[in-house]
């Protein structure tokens, strides 16, 4: 049987690469695009590019999916049975300061290729979204509550993208499956988030920069299992649903992940505390029933598993990570 083609976007991002590494394991034809941003260090989207790059049954296009022309040249030159949308504009208190690019990105790329696979019958769509939106809600989150008062632009972008995906479900028929993340971490994840910076200002001895008192807690998810998640995502039809892919137990406060790398490099961490940021979100927690009873999926790696393995990665390719800049380009994202 000839192997399905998948149009992954976001592919040198974190979710992204690690998604298009299992179903390249999984015999898809995966074809990836990225624009390669500098939003933070964009050594690391090589490196993970790089690694994707020795598979005969990937390949990699640089391309914005702002750009309806270059993603209109995909569409003519590959027949592409499936489109799982990881490109975002990412990170919450950024998106208060550059809040036109969240938007351009989030939303109007994701109706490029809604409108694509109008075109050329692509009839199974899968997004990306965020444990952000139910900022305010009772815990642990599921699927059908109001998620209508987002707190940040990164969180108001992605609802629109979800409100358009329905709308072509409804008009068109794509099969639509919305998956909403909690708090992703693992090997080469992404500088701006905690665990890569702690990890690295533990091991260097540099004050990690903490914001908040540090009790906020989150339902981490190690990358592997949210992978396993949005590709099950992609082989079910479900007409439109939105999907928790979350660690689905008690959220753990960032006090917590900072000890368990401390004991796991065996460094004391500094801490530099700085102002909570109101659009933050005190506490993440999926309820991952729907997952579960939809897909047959629950995440596998506990947070001391991860972390082992976050850590490892950093420690094997500490000759290269030493040099990664943990600070975000934010007027160039």
């Amino acid at each position: 049987m000839q192997a399905k083609t998948v149009l992954l976007t976001g592919a040198a991002g974190f979710i992204g690469w690690k998604t298009a590494q299992l179903l390249l394991e999984k015999g898809y034809k995966v074809v990836g695009i990225d624009n390669m941003n500098n939003y933070y260090d964009p050594r690391l989207k090589e490196w993970r590019k790089s690694q994707l790059e020795k598979y005969e049954s990937f390949k990699f296009f640089n391309v914005d999916i702002e750009n309806l022309g270059a993603l209109k040249v995909l569409f003519d030159s590959f027949n592409f049975d499936y489109i799982v949308n990881l490109a975002a504009r990412a990170g919450v208190r950024y998106s208060i300061v550059n809040p036109h690019v969240y938007l351009t990105t989030n939303a109007h790329g994701t109706l490029n290729l809604l409108e694509l696979m109008k075109e050329n019958s692509v009839k199974k769509f899968v997004l990306a979204s965020t444990s952000s939106l139910y900022a305010g809600q009772p815990m642990p989150f599921k699927e059908d509550l109001p998620v209508n008062t987002p707190i940040s632009p990164y969180a108001a972008s992605k609802k629109a993208a979800e409100v358009m995906s329905y709308t072509y479900h409804y008009l068109y028929d794509i099969d639509v499956s919305v998956v909403r993340y909690f708090t992703v971490y693992g090997p080469a994840g992404r500088p701006d988030m905690s665990i890569f910076r702690f990890i690295k200002w533990i091991d260097e001895g540099t004050p990690i920069k903490l914001f908040g008192d540090g009790s906020q807690a989150r339902d981490f998810t190690y990358v592997d299992d949210i992978a396993k998640g949005t590709i099950l995502a992609m082989e079910r039809e479900v007409g439109y649903e939105i999907i928790n892919l979350g660690g689905g137990k008690n959220p753990i406060s960032l006090k917590t992940i900072i000890e368990k790398i401390e004991n796991l490099l065996g460094k004391k961490a500094k801490i530099d505390y700085k102002p909570f940021n109101k659009a933050d979100m005190m506490e993440t927690w999926a309820d991952i029933e729907k997952a579960e009873k939809l897909l047959g999926w629950k995440p596998e790696i506990d947070i001391d598993e991860g972390l082992k393995r976050t850590v490892e990665w950093y420690l094997d390719n500490k000759d290269w990570v030493k040099d990664i800049s943990l600070e975000e380009n934010v007027q160039n994202i």
